[in-house]
């Protein structure tokens, strides 16, 4: 009878619902706010925080706490099928933010149960528990005076990721609590050393409300600038330090990055000149996303000034801008966004065929029968068809659109149309499976979009959750603007796309637990597409998810031909692919081993089909004995020999300068000026 009893006080005393969960509904919070505390300092290199959360939907990214906007400083939240613990880097100098965090996973709590998470720093180490338990450590050595930005709790500054749910009990320590500390916290028993923050559901009524910026707001604080740079400086970008001599899972000279953002660069004939834009950034720290665009003139073989259109506030390349040219010659720019947390815009070139002034375009789309502010959208890529208008491919963070409360999928692929650029149409969901996609889009003259993508699983079992994971090959086409959405035998498909068996599967990646990275979409001279695109065995950077294989894959008419070309060091090289007359293929990317191994980008290459994919041969290596790797060489539309992929530089392994260049068809390098003196120059040869 003792044992019985023992047993079960040892059984209750693990119960967070008898002995330390609030009981309570807590403080509840719908997703669109949460608490700040503008003047909280935090002194010291160590700290721990932590809180009790009970969510609706713990696979959207959703914040307990942050000091900063996430990636900055630190968060506790949920990020990508797993709750972090995430640090930044010390500063740099001048203040300027580290380069690189580090974070530890807990597992996500289950949906509507109360889950205690508490996440530490000594200054060495990240460390998480879930439950009082500790559950992983991340080494991130770092010496810093203090973190001293605002402190946000359940939601962070324009950034959406508001909690839906309820928290309680937030409490932070300006030292690391021990594992028996954390045991205690958990169990409900008070641990005051250190203890310099707490908010509950008693004392919420006090806290100052905090509600994110909606995007229609905060597009009146970016300014329209039309602004003349001195030089072309691409911006420099990395993503998800890995703790290894890698560094980052993908990182460099990213100014036309990232493969699903299209086009970079238009050939318009009617003025001999190839247009095009690319993320730079300002040259006295270079630490902000400067949408630029500019030309290069045929005629004369110069380049003018660019000109700045807007500072997006942000270092996030995936907020690169694309372009394209209207019927009447204008100019049209579309600044993206990396999710929900900052505005989208459209410009539009006061003059035809002109770069030197913009006007901001007041967009808006329809939805449930009223216009709303089009102000936010992701990797867009835009076309314009003519008699048709504007065709959009994107994603869409906001799964609503699959109209079904049981979907997970974080990104959502969507398209809309415009006659004229202004007046957009519903957006049209065209896949949601499971966790998401990424796709990469093409046309066939100005007949067809042809959209090709992969999707994220939610494989619990073998631990591929979230954005890192992404396999499988579609392709899917739209002859009608995105009305209507055919796959490659010309059925017209149920939409949106749901299940992972469909009538647009490629080829079957999944089985084989391989990633896939789409580069491009083209079509041969009969329109049947080519998609070229590569496989790797995982996400991280290094020889261990070798072979990183490239392949097309081509429609034959009556089945989907799937064939190598190369292969080379990191899920993120990339290549653009060409069809020229006499069904010639042409690649121009980045394989092989650049000077920073195993990491994004590389020396850029030149590869020739004429067999319709079949066999691949090395036509020209393009660049040799780099510093620094190459990275996302793009292909324009309409593409001139004279300027035929345009790309940027940067250290893979750091935070480097980064140079924007292009090639000819020839495979003849030129590098654009980073300094201008005059009001053109002249692109110098790299010989």
């Amino acid at each position: 009878m003792k044992h019985v009893s023992l047993f079960l006080v040892l059984l209750f005393s693990f119960s967070p619902f008898i002995y330390a969960a609030p009981q309570g509904d807590g403080i509840v919070l719908d997703g669109t706010s949460g608490f700040t505390v503008k003047d909280f300092r935090l002194d010291g290199t160590s700290f721990s925080v932590s809180a009790w959360v009970k969510l609706k939907t713990p696979e959207d990214s959703q914040i307990f706490a942050s000091l900063g906007a996430p990636g900055k400083d630190w968060t506790l939240y949920t990020y990508s099928g797993k709750v972090r613990m995430l640090v930044e880097n010390a500063p740099k100098e001048n203040n300027a933010p580290g380069d690189s965090y580090s974070f530890a996973p807990a597992p996500l709590p289950k949906a509507e149960q109360w889950t205690h998470y508490l996440g530490t720093y000594n200054g060495k180490t990240v460390k998480v528990y879930l439950d009082g338990r500790h559950q992983e450590s991340k080494p991130l050595p770092s010496k810093r005076d203090g973190f001293s930005l605002p402190l946000y709790i359940g939601t962070g500054p324009e950034q959406g990721r508001c909690l839906n749910g309820a928290i309680d009990e937030v409490n932070i320590w300006k030292r690391a609590v021990s594992d028996e500390e954390a045991a205690k916290v958990f169990k409900g028993e008070t641990v005051q050393d250190g203890l310099v923050y707490s908010l509950n559901s008693k004392t919420a009524n006090t806290a100052a409300v905090y509600k994110p910026v909606p995007a229609e707001r905060a597009v009146r604080t970016v300014e329209l600038l039309n602004l003349k740079d001195d030089g072309y400086r691409g911006i420099w970008y990395m993503n998800q330090p890995s703790a290894d001599e890698y560094v980052y899972k993908y990182s460099g000279g990213l100014g036309t990055y990232p493969a699903n953002h299209y086009p970079f660069a238009v050939y318009a004939p009617e003025v001999n000149k190839t247009f095009f834009c690319y993320g730079g950034t300002e040259k006295e720290t270079e630490k902000t996303l400067l949408h630029e665009v500019s030309y290069f003139d045929h005629k004369t073989g110069t380049v003018p000034r660019p000109t700045i259109i807007l500072d997006k506030k942000t270092d996030d390349a995936h907020d690169n801008p694309v372009m394209n040219i209207d019927k009447d010659g204008y100019i049209w720019v579309f600044s993206t966004s990396h999710g929900t947390g900052r505005p989208s815009f459209v410009h539009k070139s006061k003059k035809p065929y002109d770069v030197s002034e913009f006007e901001r375009i007041n967009a808006v789309k329809m939805q449930d029968g009223k216009e709303l502010p089009l102000d936010n959208f992701s990797y867009l890529q835009i076309y314009y068809l003519t008699g048709k208008g504007f065709v959009a491919a994107f994603t869409t963070y906001d799964k609503r659109v699959l109209n079904d409360p049981t979907a997970i999928s974080a990104r959502t692929l969507v398209s809309m149309s415009s006659p004229d650029g202004v007046k957009w149409s519903e957006w049209r969901a065209h896949a949601g499976i499971e966790f998401g996609h990424y796709q990469s889009t093409g046309t066939y003259k100005n007949e067809k979009v042809g959209s090709a993508f992969n999707y994220h699983p939610n494989d619990k079992a073998n631990g591929r959750l979230g954005l890192n994971w992404r396999t499988n090959l579609y392709y899917i086409e739209t002859k009608d603007a995105g009305k209507t959405w055919q796959n490659v035998q010309g059925e017209t498909l149920a939409m949106p796309l749901r299940e992972i068996e469909n009538k647009a599967l490629v080829h079957d990646y999944d089985s084989k637990r391989l990633n896939v990275y789409v580069f491009d979409v083209n079509f041969d001279a009969e329109g049947k597409p080519i998609i070229a695109y590569l496989t790797s065995k995982g996400y991280e950077s290094g020889p261990k998810n070798d072979p990183r294989q490239w392949y097309t894959a081509y429609w034959t008419g009556k089945q989907w031909e799937i064939n190598p070309i190369t292969d080379s060091d990191n899920n993120y090289d990339f290549g653009s692919i060409y069809v020229e007359d006499n069904n010639v293929w042409r690649i121009i990317g980045t394989d092989g081993k650049g000077p920073q191994e195993y990491n994004t980008g590389g020396e850029v290459s030149m590869w020739v089909s004429k067999d319709s994919g079949m066999t691949w041969v090395k036509e020209r290596q393009l660049t040799q004995n780099s510093e620094l790797n190459h990275c996302y060489p793009r292909r324009p539309v309409n593409a001139h020999p004279d300027f035929y992929a345009i790309w940027a530089t940067g250290h893979g392994r750091k935070k480097s300068e980064s140079t924007l260049y292009f090639c000819n068809k020839k495979g003849d390098v030129f590098e654009l000026p980073r300094l201008m003196d005059g009001e053109t120059a002249k692109p110098a040869l790299v010989k």
